[in-house]
């Protein structure tokens, strides 16, 4: 297996070459040489930075290896050039001389200040994106507005229906007289298809609120009309009376009662 690595420009700094023979061969013998067979070499020239910057190659420097004669090339310096961050280190540490355990409560300090500062700051990040992202899901200002609605019960006189649209649907107020009164509490329960009592309509038995939506296919009925004398769905022919309550037709339950309130002389429904 032979690998080639191409190197850098570090021929000028240093060399370095060494062999190795594959394991398996026999030990070399020591064997005495005859004194005038001896031959002395003669000793290198002395090598200075010009004659190794020469010698040595600059480009196309490869390292090979092999099986039977292993050669690495190695090139080495000693000037690393390392960064300095002395700018970005606080006073306190700069000096080498200094003992570590001097400043290290100081440091833990700034370092918790830092921690929760940043906790602080996204628990309040992460808060608002959560309560827009709520927001978003609300209703809208329009739907708000209807959300509820004040009446002012004055404007309504005895023995009329008026009609106010709420949350896009129609809503009756009815102001009732003391006969309507009288009547519909006297109509015996059992007999109704859907059995509720005047009192279980009604907060103030002068007043009847519903919602004008037939609860056979969701015609609007007509006030102070039908056998009845309270409201007659003309689509299919349902009859209600003073109190909202189904008493003929196809309709199989009685106006809904929406959720309202008495305050003073208005009349909050929602």
């Amino acid at each position: 297996m032979t690998s080639v690595v191409r190197a850098g420009h570090l021929a000028p700094y240093f060399k370095a070459t060494s062999q190795v023979v594959a394991n398996g061969l026999k030990p070399a013998v020591v064997v005495a040489t005859p004194a005038d067979k001896l031959v002395v070499q003669p000793l290198p020239k002395t090598s200075t930075v010009q004659s190794l910057h020469g010698a040595l190659p600059i480009q196309g420097l490869k390292v090979k290896s092999g099986n039977a004669i292993p050669v690495q090339v190695r090139f080495a310096h000693s000037d690393i050039a390392y960064p300095d961050f002395t700018a970005y280190r606080r006073k306190e540490t700069q000096d080498p001389k200094s003992k570590a355990d001097e400043s290290i409560d100081q440091r833990q300090s700034f370092t918790y200040l830092i921690a929760g500062a940043g906790s602080v700051a996204g628990a309040y990040a992460a808060k608002s994106v959560v309560t827009q992202f709520v927001s978003s899901m609300a209703a809208a200002a329009d739907v708000l507005a209807l959300a509820k609605i004040e009446i002012k019960m004055a404007e309504i006189p005895e023995g009329k229906s008026v009609t106010f649209k709420w949350r896009g649907k129609p809503l009756f107020i009815r102001h009732r007289t003391a006969s309507e009164i009288a009547t519909e509490k006297a109509v015996p329960v059992e007999s109704l298809r859907d059995p509720q009592h005047d009192d279980q309509r009604t907060q103030n038995p002068k007043w009847l609120v519903v919602i004008g939506v037939c609860t056979h296919l969701g015609c609007v009925p007509v006030a102070n009309a039908g056998d009845f004398g309270g409201y007659y769905c003309p689509c299919h022919g349902s009859h209600y009376d003073a109190s909202g309550r189904i008493r003929k037709g196809p309709a199989p339950l009685n106006l809904e009662v929406p959720p309202h309130t008495f305050i003073d002389d208005l009349l909050v429904v929602g």
